[in-house]
Order: C-alpha cells, then sequence, then structure tokens
C-alpha cells in the first residue's frame, strides 16, 4: 500500500496504520532527515528476518539502526556512556546523523547473535518521530538502496513503491526524500570517529 502521509498534519488514523502495521510484524518503508529507509519493530523477529531477506544479508551481521524519537530511550539499549558523548548526541540530535554506541544484553538476544554494537538515529523528520512515540518502542531500520548505480539512493516515493510493493507492507509516501546518507559517527573507541560522512556535519 502506499500511503500519503502529510509532514505539517500527519492523519492520526494513519499513523495508527502504520502502527498496527509494525505491531503485526509488518515492514514500512518510510521518510527521513537523509534518505528513505526500510523498517518494522524491534519485537517481531520474523520482520527483522524478512528485512535482511530484502537486504540480501545475514541478520547476525547486519549493521541495522534504531530509531528513537529522544534520547530517554537510550539505557534500554545501550552500555553506559560518558557525559562527553550525551553531550555530543544532544547537540547534534534530531539530526542526520547515526551514532554508533556499544550494545547492551538486550540487542544479542533482539538479533539472536553476539552483537556488541548498536546504531542510533533521531531524524529530525515528524513522520517517523511520531510514529516512534505512538508505538511506544525504537524502529529497526536501514536504508534502501537502488539498484541503479547512478542513483544510490531513490528518492521518490512512488518509484520507491514500485519497486518494492510485493516486498514491503506500507510504502509512505512523505514528498521526495534525500539522496545524501546519515553522517555515521563511532563513539566506541576512546575518540569519536566519522566512519562515513553523510549529510550531517558534526557540531
Amino acid at each position: 500500500m502506499l500511503l500519503k502521509i502529510y509532514q505539517e498534519n500527519p492523519s492520526p488514523r494513519h499513523i495508527k496504520m502504520v502502527i498496527d502495521c509494525l505491531n503485526s510484524g509488518g515492514l514500512v518503508i518510510f521518510p527521513t532527515d537523509t534518505v528513505y529507509a526500510l523498517g518494522c519493530s524491534i519485537h517481531q523477529v520474523k520482520a527483522v528476518d524478512r528485512i535482511a531477506q530484502i537486504k540480501g544479508i545475514k541478520k547476525e551481521k547486519a549493521n541495522f539502526s534504531f530509531i528513537f524519537n529522544n534520547l530517554s530511550m537510550l539505557s534500554d539499549f545501550t552500555r553506559p556512556i560518558s557525559n562527553e558523548i550525551y553531550k555530543l548526541m544532544k547537540r547534534n540530535l534530531p539530526g542526520p546523523f547515526t551514532f554508533i554506541l556499544e550494545a547492551n544484553s538486550n540487542i544479542p538476544k533482539l538479533f539472536q547473535s553476539k552483537k556488541k554494537t548498536i546504531g542510533i538515529r533521531i531524524p529530525n523528520e515528524p513522520i517517523i518521530q511520531l510514529i516512534v512515540l505512538e508505538l511506544g518502542h525504537p524502529v529497526m531500520t536501514t536504508s534502501i538502496l537502488d539498484d541503479d548505480k547512478v542513483l544510490e539512493y531513490t528518492t521518490d516515493p512512488e518509484v520507491i513503491y514500485e519497486n518494492f510493493k510485493d516486498k514491503v507492507d506500507i510504502v509512505i509516501d512523505g514528498g521526495f526524500g534525500g539522496n545524501l546518507p546519515s553522517t555515521i559517527v563511532d563513539c566506541t573507541g576512546n575518540e569519536v570517529n566519522i566512519l562515513r560522512q553523510g549529510k550531517g556535519e558534526l557540531e
């Protein structure tokens, strides 16, 4: 289903459709403040398997990120972080960043793997923020790459729908997306390290 949702005034009925879909193990493609992304509820193991299959990767090797709507969710999934890292995240989020942190013991259970790190996103995008708020827990996410080698990311939701309608349950049309991915910031070492420079300029 291609579902039009407006950023300025998201329809509560449409948001509820997305929540019901995620809670029943569905896959949703949604806009972020960078590129369109594919996601599911972190509590739906079969949905995580489906995403790994779509991406053509083994779940235990996958670098999926979690989308939060605020930093208060951090302690449920990460080991304690330093004041410096917390302040760095607070300065730059919501925004086009993925922060890599050390995962706590909840993460291996979710992924059935020995995963020791987790990527955290809080996009500056009202639709996905509202979805996570209403859902009450993070959405697991990965960006959707295009098969076209010239365009790494598809920006048109209608084209995305044509490409993915047989693989996912809902594609949210939130208008044209971007084609620059998030900046990945590794906070697991002694120094903060930018693994990929994307749209976000770290403050």
